[in-house]
């Protein structure tokens, strides 16, 4: 077998018959779509930042004009912002988003967390229709990306709901999301929004989120933005020691780090999962490098030192060299699903050894231990080539079954099961090369303009009748949606 290899992790659409108007080609379209009981609105304007859009525009852009921007070059993927009162926490926040002044971003997804600890918001919720609205207008909803974060993780760590989000909530409106609105709204202008509210702070639901964002905006222009306050109600000089250990963190890029220390109860941070989500979607999405920007507490407002609440401003930025570009291009089919480069190479061999022992004649070797997502009930197709001609390509779409027993079962059927084509001969190994294709969870597509050419691929069916394109072939033979 020849070594040309890939592993493309698609999306599997499935396309349905309603069209539900919104489109991705203007920002006024999507306003134009959204209806009224929607709209999630301002909670907040007239208490904790102004309520009259002029008054609230010069008071950010005043905020944004005594911030300093940081030169480091890296293209900004993710930004830490606090979300306390304006007069506290502006001018902390502004330094994270005076870096994305003037820049222009398609979506933009906020990560908050839930103050109010209601047990049923147990899981990461995400608000997926209408709009979040401040005194600065309507920002419509990336409904697209948002249901497609919910889909990818068939737990329910990420769930679509109401929860944390609109304003009657427990009788007290959430206020860590709709706080980095009107700053995104100064900035950045025109964009549509993934509004996430965490209720879970385990490590295992910050991977579980970090993961199903990193996979809907694979190849997609976005700023993921994680929401948070630091220490709460300690004096100054203990609110500092505090605070400099998650500064640490955040600079050493060590999500992971972050949230043992806060379970370790080391330092704190009411955002401490938002802020961790977002760093590793940003690590997953190429960000090698987390930048601490600005840090103050309450007491540098208010002249009083006995108890403060921390504040803390953060960048997240990934190489923009000719040779990432190069390898972003080379990796634009499907999305990534995070998998490592081990667990690659583990599908990779599985699939050999499969291949040299079924066409021989034996079985399909046994894959026991497993460990990571080699583990994950994912869908999977292995299509075999022959000097450049498809020989065979057999998949499952759902899976049932760990990744890596998914793969060496399609081998398998691949070499020795489709219907269109003679067994694989043993004289023929040498010259079989071999992809594989690992499958997101379906989900129903109601308006074809959300179908991207080379990230999705597609199941169309009608009564018992059903077709699947994987994304790798629009891409390589130049499709257009059409």
């Amino acid at each position: 077998m020849q070594k040309y290899f890939r592993i493309c992790a698609g999306i599997v659409l499935v396309v349905g018959t309603v069209y539900y108007g919104l489109t991705s080609n203007g920002q006024e379209s999507n306003k134009m779509a959204i209806n009224q009981e929607d709209i999630r609105p301002s909670a907040f304007a007239g208490s904790w930042y102004d309520a009259d859009p002029e008054q609230l525009k010069k008071t950010i852009d005043l905020y944004l004009e005594h911030a300093k921007l940081s030169h480091d070059a890296g293209k900004i993927i993710g930004l830490i912002s606090p979300h306390a009162g304006y007069i506290y926490s502006g001018p902390v926040a502004a330094y994270a988003y005076k870096q994305v002044k003037g820049k222009t971003y398609d979506t933009i997804v906020v990560v908050a967390l839930d103050h109010s600890s209601d047990p049923r918001l147990n899981f990461s919720s995400v608000y997926t229709r209408g709009g979040y609205e401040t005194p600065l207008g309507v920002v419509p909803v990336d409904v697209e990306t948002a249901k497609a974060i919910v889909d990818f993780n068939p737990s329910d760590s990420v769930e679509e709901s109401e929860l944390g989000h609109l304003t009657e909530y427990r009788g007290r409106p959430e206020h860590s999301l709709e706080m980095q609105i009107p700053f995104l709204q100064a900035t950045v202008g025109d964009f549509r929004l993934v509004p996430v509210v965490m209720g879970d702070r385990r490590e295992s639901s910050c991977t579980a989120l970090a993961e199903a964002i990193a996979s809907a905006v694979k190849g997609k222009n976005v700023l993921l933005v994680g929401s948070t306050d630091l220490s709460h109600f300690y004096n100054a000089e203990k609110a500092d020691r505090l605070d400099s250990i998650i500064r640490d963190r955040v600079n050493d890029f060590d999500p992971e780090g972050l949230l043992q220390d806060i379970a370790n109860g080391k330092c704190e941070a009411c955002g401490s999962a938002p802020m961790a989500s977002v760093m590793m979607a940003c690590r997953l999405l190429g960000a090698d490098k987390s930048t601490v920007l600005r840090m103050a507490n309450s007491g540098d407002v208010t002249g009083k030192n006995e108890e403060v609440v921390g504040y803390l401003a953060a960048v997240m930025t990934m190489p923009e060299d000719e040779d990432n570009k190069a390898q972003e291009k080379e990796e634009s089919v499907g999305v990534d699903l995070g998998l490592t480069e081990q667990e690659k190479e583990v599908l990779i061999n599985v699939v050999e050894q499969t291949l040299e022992s079924v066409v021989n004649g034996g079985n399909v070797p046994g894959y026991n231990n497993f460990t990571g997502k080699l583990g994950k009930k994912w869908g999977a197709f292995v299509t075999l080539t022959k000097n450049g001609k498809l020989r065979g390509c057999i998949g499952h779409i759902v899976g049932t079954q760990p990744l890596i027993t998914t793969v060496a079962h399609m081998a398998k059927a691949a070499a020795l099961e489709d219907s269109r084509f003679p067994k694989v001969q043993p004289s023929e190994l040498l010259d079989i090369q071999f992809e594989i294709s690992v499958l997101t969870p379906v989900r129903e597509v109601k308006d074809i303009n959300e179908i991207v050419v080379g990230r999705d691929g597609i199941i169309i069916s009608t009564d018992w009748n059903n077709g699947l394109l994987l994304p790798q072939v629009a891409a390589e033979y130049g499709w257009d949606r059409e």
